[in-house]
């Protein structure tokens, strides 16, 4: 047993070294080579658990995974007990936003995975589409709790208004990280776009 969490350790922190140079220079710096130096071990130990660079990328991209979804189930757990549709879907956004050092890190990371997409669309059908299409299945299901419980409103389609509120996401992301905008101000955006989408039908107004 004390073998196996010693492997695990060891791809562990060299995929974390990949993941670091991911986000400071971009994975097309991201050699095996490189990444054995930011690991401090040899390029051999590099290509002994991970024989291909795309198993590298992939393993890393998994933990990577890993770090968004603890984040989001930290910010779930503190929105109530148990929290609302509205306050769940509140804390998944919000929470990716890049507002703070950990999840600008986790946005930068991203963009260097979609970056690389661009030049191996194979990859993307593969493996990078995986999580963004399970978030906006799980956007999705929680629209639809809303709407059921008279929350939300009724006549959007949830899995349409969940791809689109993980698009404008992202795209605030990006225009954080771009300098267009701060944090606050990227919260912003999104609260007053939820409360269109969660506000109740006012009374008809007599003509």
């Amino acid at each position: 047993m004390a073998a196996q969490v010693d492997h695990e350790e060891r791809r562990r922190q060299i995929a974390e070294a990949l993941l670091r140079i991911a986000d400071t220079q971009g994975l097309q710096s991201a050699s095996m080579r490189a990444v054995a130096a930011e690991a401090g071990v040899s390029l051999r130990l590099v290509q002994y658990y991970f024989s291909t660079k795309e198993g590298l990328l992939m393993d890393a991209l998994a933990r990577l995974g890993g770090q968004l979804q603890a984040r989001m189930a930290s910010w779930i757990s503190a929105a109530g007990d148990p929290p609302t549709p509205r306050a769940m879907i509140t804390a998944v956004l919000s929470c990716i936003l890049p507002t703070d050092p950990e999840s600008r890190r986790i946005t930068r990371t991203y963009a260097a995975y979609y970056t690389l997409v661009l030049s191996d669309p194979a990859l993307a059908e593969q493996h990078v589409t995986a999580q963004p299409d399970l978030l906006e299945g799980f956007l999705a299901k929680q629209l639809r709790a809303a709407q059921e419980a008279g929350e939300a409103d009724p006549r959007r389609n949830p899995e349409l208004t969940a791809a689109g509120l993980l698009a404008m996401v992202n795209g605030l992301g990006s225009s954080v990280l771009g300098g267009q905008r701060d944090g606050e101000a990227a919260l912003a955006v999104l609260g007053y776009h939820l409360d269109e989408l969660f506000a109740r039908p006012g009374p008809r107004l007599e003509v």
